[in-house]
């Protein structure tokens, strides 16, 4: 992207926002516990990552100055608030924000995996409603947001990546879980997209207990 070049952790902090934002609307934006336990939440997340408050501050601090995020402050909050400005800051709809996100939380992703894992924040008619999202991604006015990658070896189905944090190193690559194989063992195309889907659910449930578990110590506190 022209102009701005994002690293890991500015990555998932902004992913966690913008995740949040269009997934749990009636808890955004976030407080800063909240964002840490978003950023390091168990499910929808690759890498696994365990960033401590004061590393998600300054990242948050990082993404401000780059027109990124913003903190809300004074009396109508009782600690400050975390939020995204992709919307203004790079002119994007809900639907590319929405494709944007898993590729910021979980890197590459197949198109499979891209409508499946964006339910919850947009009603995709098709894949090719997914696809079209990306092409707008990748024809972004201010620079590529998004990137078709060369198939590796082994992988059956094209991935698709974001370009927030620059071109993705090639290399490290193949080391993606191709869509043929599912904890070793190798299963073919229906099979793959109703794992993927089960999984996709799962995963949601989790994310939504995990938040609704950090919501509710939040509350307690303001009572402590």
């Amino acid at each position: 992207m022209a102009g701005v070049i994002l690293d890991e952790i500015e990555a998932r902090v902004l992913g966690s926002l913008m995740e949040k934002e269009l997934t749990t609307p009636d808890y955004y934006p976030l407080s800063l516990n909240a964002l840490m336990n978003a950023c390091n939440q168990k499910s929808n997340r690759d890498p696994a990552t365990g960033y401590d408050e004061r590393t998600v501050q300054e990242a948050v601090e990082r993404l401000r100055h780059k027109g990124l995020a913003t903190v809300l402050t004074g009396s109508e909050h009782r600690v400050p608030k975390y939020g995204h400005r992709v919307y203004e800051t790079l002119n994007l709809g809900r639907r590319e924000v929405a494709v944007l996100t898993p590729m910021l939380l979980r890197g590459p992703n197949t198109l499979n995996e891209l409508r499946t894992r964006t339910e919850r924040m947009y009603e995709f008619d098709d894949a090719d409603a997914v696809l079209g999202a990306i092409h707008k991604l990748e024809a972004h006015e201010g620079g590529a947001l998004a990137a078709e990658l060369p198939r590796m070896p082994g992988m059956r189905e094209t991935r698709y990546t974001h370009l927030l944090c620059g071109e993705p190193a090639m290399g490290t690559l193949g080391a993606a879980v191709t869509a043929g194989e599912v904890e070793g063992h190798t299963v073919t195309g229906g099979r793959v997209d109703r794992l993927a889907h089960v999984e996709a659910e799962l995963e949601a449930l989790r994310a939504e207990m995990a938040g609704l578990r950090g919501e509710w110590a939040e509350f307690k506190r303001q009572f402590e």
